[in-house]
């Protein structure tokens, strides 16, 4: 455990929003499960510890998870105190290594983008060089690399998404946005996706209200959303997952903006469980509906949101209080059925918030490859 691991109201206030703390040869990821109560870091020192951190939900968000992933090796190969292998072998430990730890989480294209980024790297290293050392080196710059990239990333969907927002809202100085699950600081490497476009339009002084959902069954939204938001000191308000119909039906939410962990080709949008529902409930109430995240998240693979794998979650997650971690509250033996994400069809979505501008739609479709091939080369806003 880190040094800093104790629970008090100044450290949580100072460190709470750190959710990976690193450098070279040392990693410790904050305990997610344990806020908004407890700030508790865990030393990660390979691979093994990394998978069960992101499998066991101690990091969770799915640039946060790439980084953690990444970082878990990097810190294992660091730590080496002799490889008995050539420069190929130490590719090859790399690439097992990494398709082991995407399987921690499926769903998040985050992860698999990033592995195979890492992998590629590592492989022209292992060509060029007969040295072991010269491909773990490359691997953790690599890793290191895309921390940087990510909170740029981050700020550039902040700043679009605000401006794109406040165009279309011109005729009301100020309005409210729904969000739910968790997309801000502790689900990235900082900042946020959906919840820093909340931030920017708070930093500009256009957000009347943000609210978030309590994102049942592991309430990141009750206790990291509004954790994150009551410590920025943005003005905001939680809502129960089912009182969102009823908050648009009293005309008190603007726009709705959302993460997203995977995103086919034709705008199909897999995020945490509850996302469908709320893109019925705004598409009923004439209330734009965005999804903000990277472009490592978007799937040019995937034809559609019926290709993405959704991941299911223990059961216990239902049957127990806290996620799972507390009591029982569920009549034992009663059957559960635990998704960890729905999939939101592309003609409920207005736009997809990235790092390189919104993508909207020509003629009630996406155009998402076009957007991404000519975006390439761009750099962030």
């Amino acid at each position: 455990m880190a040094p800093d691991s104790k629970s008090s109201n100044d450290l949580l206030i100072h460190n709470s929003l750190r959710s990976i703390s690193y450098k070279r040869g040392s990693l410790q990821l904050l305990d997610q499960r344990k806020l908004p109560l407890e700030t508790v870091y865990l030393d990660i020192q390979d691979a093994t510890d990394g998978w069960n951190a992101i499998r066991d939900m101690v990091v969770r968000g799915v640039p946060a998870i790439a980084i953690a992933a990444a970082f878990s090796l990097a810190v294992e190969v660091a730590n080496f105190k002799d490889f008995n292998g050539t420069s190929e072998e130490a590719a090859s430990f790399i690439e097992l290594k990494l398709e082991y730890l995407v399987s921690s989480r499926p769903t998040a294209v985050n992860l698999s983008d990033a592995a195979k980024k890492l992998i590629e790297i590592t492989s022209n290293v292992a060509s060029t060089s007969t040295m072991p050392e010269s491909v773990f080196q490359a691997y953790i710059e690599a890793a290191e690399i895309m921390l940087d990239d990510d909170v740029a990333s981050n700020k550039a969907i902040g700043s679009y998404g605000s401006r794109f927002l406040r165009d279309q809202q011109k005729i009301v100085p100020r309005f409210s946005v729904l969000t739910h699950c968790n997309t801000g600081s502790l689900a990235t490497a900082g900042y946020g996706t959906a919840l820093g476009v909340i931030r920017a339009l708070h930093a500009e002084g256009v957000l009347e209200r943000a609210y978030c959902t309590e994102t049942r069954p592991f309430n990141q939204g009750s206790r990291l959303t509004a954790f994150e938001l009551v410590h920025d000191k943005i003005p905001a308000t939680l809502i129960a997952d089912s009182a969102a119909a009823a908050l648009m039906k009293e005309s008190r939410v603007s726009a709705v903006i959302v993460g997203a962990d995977r995103v086919a080709a034709n705008g199909d949008t897999a995020n945490k469980i509850g996302t469908y529902s709320l893109a019925l409930c705004a598409m009923h109430h004439h209330i734009p509906f965005y999804v903000a995240a990277p472009l490592t998240s978007i799937d040019l693979y995937l034809s559609s949101g019926e290709e993405i794998v959704i991941e299911e979650r223990s059961a216990k997650e239902l049957l127990h209080s806290q996620g799972g971690l507390g009591e029982q509250v569920a009549a034992s033996g009663i059957l559960v059925w635990n998704p960890a994400f729905d999939v939101t069809p592309a003609y409920l979505i207005t736009g997809i918030i990235t790092e390189k501008g919104v993508i909207t739609k020509n003629n009630d479709a996406f155009n998402i490859k076009d957007f991404v091939e000519k975006a390439a080369g761009k750099s962030t806003a």
